[in-house]
């Protein structure tokens, strides 16, 4: 499930600030980047499963591995972790409401932190 206008896509800012203010938010930045891309996950362990809140982002100039890289965030994504498959996003998934309303409220809270620092505004 993809979230749509949450004022996150598009942002571009420096790595070591997305991972301070992802990390207030209980969003960490997964250990399988790459030199040119991240993901920033919140685990969510409920009664109806285990989610994942993704934020993914990839390099516009430097490299992940170095720490010194700005990044561009993409559209944020709700998905449900199946054994041993993986995490699904798509159309047929069913996500709680309430799993929702609290996802939302997070990425408000993520967009609000980040709108001083977003380097395309």
């Amino acid at each position: 499930m993809y979230f749509e206008n949450t004022g996150i896509e598009g942002v571009t800012a420096e790595l070591t600030l997305l991972d301070e203010i992802m990390n207030k938010h209980g969003l960490i930045r997964g250990e399988q980047w790459d030199y040119e891309r991240v993901s920033y996950d919140k685990k969510i362990v409920i009664k109806e499963g285990t989610y994942y809140l993704r934020i993914f982002g990839y390099t516009t100039d430097g490299d992940v591995g170095s720490g010194n890289a700005t990044m561009h965030l993409k559209k944020p994504v709700l998905g449900k972790h199946y054994y041993p498959h993986g995490v699904e996003y798509g159309e047929d998934e069913v996500f709680p409401d309430y799993l929702v309303k609290s996802c939302s409220k997070t990425l408000l809270e993520v967009q609000e932190d980040l709108k001083p620092y977003d380097l395309n505004a």
